[in-house]
């Protein structure tokens, strides 16, 4: 008879491995990467990463803090200077029609379920100072700036799915791809760890400003 640890490992294997072929046929199953990744949080490529994201300056502080910001009100965002980080935020989520609470939360408040969730929470802000679209390419291009800035395993399982839909459905795009991918992990090698920065005490902060102090250098436009 298996043990209970046993019956849980194989478990969550088989969550992760359900996630993955979802993830694969349908890149935007965002239930399937909060699966996918929920299922992985015990591996020890998980405890590595957060051991890797609290090295980096200020980061173990707002782990520590359990840092919680107020909920976004993008009505008020858009009211903020045109040139900051608030505005562009709600612009960008206004016209994709993103909703900025779409994320899973997870359960508990030890520190994996905290970083997952601020990770999580401030995901569109890293898209819109890095540049990077909201395209299945794009994605994966902020994927790799995500994975040089904290080892999430999630980030790698996503490159890794993407490259392998890529070479069997879209095998004209793979250049592209691989531009990206390379593009994002060299600019979060880079730059100053974003899981360090509270951006909801800062919206009025122009975003060139932001990017000139984490020494971010907006991705350019991929030219064949």
């Amino acid at each position: 008879m298996l043990s209970s640890e046993k019956r849980r490992i194989n478990l969550e294997f088989l969550t992760t491995l359900k996630g993955i072929v979802a993830l694969i046929k349908d890149p935007g199953q965002t239930e399937s990467v909060f699966d996918i990744e929920d299922s992985l949080r015990h591996t020890k490529a998980t405890q590595l990463m957060v051991e890797y994201i609290k090295s980096k300056p200020g980061v173990a502080e707002i782990v520590e803090q359990r840092y919680t910001p107020t909920p976004v009100d993008l009505d008020a965002l858009l009211k903020c200077p045109q040139d900051s980080l608030g505005y562009a935020y709600a612009s960008y989520l206004t016209e994709a029609g993103f909703d900025p609470n779409f994320y899973r939360k997870p359960v508990g408040d030890d520190e994996i379920s905290y970083i997952f969730l601020r990770i999580r929470q401030t995901h569109d802000i890293w898209h819109v100072l890095t540049n990077f679209g909201a395209d299945e390419v794009e994605e994966l291009g902020l994927k790799a700036f995500e994975l040089a800035q904290t080892h999430r395993t999630m980030s790698a399982v996503l490159i890794s799915g993407g490259m392998l839909k890529m070479l069997f459905n879209q095998p004209e795009n793979l250049e592209r791809l691989l531009d990206r991918i390379a593009v994002g992990y060299r600019m979060g090698a880079k730059a100053k760890p974003f899981l360090a920065q509270k951006w909801e005490e800062h919206w009025d902060k122009p975003v060139a400003q932001w990017r000139d102090e984490l020494g971010v250098e907006p991705t350019p436009v991929y030219v064949p």
